[in-house]
């Protein structure tokens, strides 16, 4: 009898190694080491390690999220993931993301091939302040490169992925809206943000293109986590990844400027692999306003930085409100001014 899903838990020891037998996706006569992956919010993820085969990991959505704030969105987004992945090895280069293996749709289920070991998670790796360019560099190509070559085939991808129902979910309402009526002063600001995000319709967008879903492997960058996955606005991916990049710059003192290079240089590198698509006019101005209401967001927001202290997060709130009042023009201004008013509130 088919499990039901509120009663199913993978991380629970033996559940998936039975529901694997039982579902012949492993022989029987296998018995494989079953680990579960922390750090997720959206997930529960174990690392299913096989004998003498490629190793899996396997992902079940949960309704709640593991958040303090309460936050909600449907399991079924998994699936999402699951589309998603397969479009993305059509898209990206060779080794960017993993293979798809298997999913189940009444149990809310995904398998994807596992990143080979050695291999280390980018966002400690720049917490720990290795800022390598080539990293930086990738992380701007591959973006790059999937904006691109997914509008390039706008017509076979675009009709699969036109609802937004878990972007909205787990983006726009978690760090727009919530935030918008968390901090009065900037709710003017991330509504209009909110309206220009939902109108333009462009390229498949992440969604969660950060260095927590990166893992270092041989020097290159694997992408992991597409359940936000939607054909969308692209300013919103450049925006998420971008606060990252400046949220570090702002924690870690002494690499200050090292990482406001990298996000001067994550735009130029990115721009130089869209070329002139249509919808490059005018980006440049709304990924700067889309990452103010990230760093906003992720300070203010459902999910806030969790390296930032309570001192720091007060602080990239008053600056970034500061530059919401008259927003850089560039990537590179904003670096600037943001490092200043970071700069200028650390002094005080």
């Amino acid at each position: 009898m088919q499990p039901r899903p509120d009663d199913f838990d993978i991380e629970r020891p033996g559940t998936l190694v039975a529901y694997l037998h039982a579902t012949g996706r492993i022989p029987a006569a296998e018995v494989p080491r079953v680990t579960t992956l922390t750090g997720g919010v959206s997930n529960r993820t174990v690392l299913v390690t096989r004998d003498g085969n490629d190793s899996w990991v396997v992902k079940q959505a949960l309704p709640k999220l593991r958040v303090a704030v309460d936050w909600f969105s449907p399991p079924e987004r998994i699936h999402r993931e699951a589309l998603g992945l397969r479009w993305l090895a059509e898209l990206a280069p060779p080794g960017a993301v993993v293979p798809f293996v298997f999913e189940d749709h009444s149990l809310h289920l995904l398998g994807m091939g596992a990143v080979a070991q050695p291999h280390a998670n980018w966002k400690p790796m720049l917490l720990a302040g290795h800022l390598v360019d080539d990293h930086a560099d990738q992380f701007a190509r591959l973006l790059g490169t999937l904006h691109r070559k997914a509008w390039e085939r706008k017509a076979e991808i675009e009709p699969f992925f036109r609802d937004r129902e878990y972007f909205e979910s787990l983006r726009l309402e978690p760090y727009y809206a919530y935030t918008a009526e968390q901090v009065p002063a900037a709710r003017h600001f991330l509504h209009r943000l909110l309206a220009d995000v939902r109108s333009h319709r462009h390229t498949l967008v992440h969604g969660d293109y950060s260095p927590k879903n990166m893992l270092v492997h041989r020097g290159r960058l694997v992408l992991l986590d597409h359940e936000v996955i939607h054909w969308g606005d692209p300013s919103f991916d450049l925006g998420f990844g971008l606060t990252h990049l400046l949220s570090k710059a702002h924690h870690l003192a002494r690499l200050r400027t090292a990482f406001a290079g990298a996000t001067a240089h994550f735009w130029a590198t990115y721009a130089g692999e869209i070329g002139d698509l249509p919808w490059r006019t005018g980006l440049e101005a709304r990924a700067v306003r889309a990452t103010l209401g990230c760093l906003l967001a992720r300070v203010a927001g459902r999910s806030p930085l969790e390296y930032l202290d309570p001192g720091e997060r007060l602080r990239q709130g008053a600056a970034t409100l500061a530059l919401m009042d008259d927003p850089p023009a560039t990537v590179a201004a904003l670096a600037d001014r943001f490092v200043q008013e970071i700069d200028e509130r650390a002094d005080g």
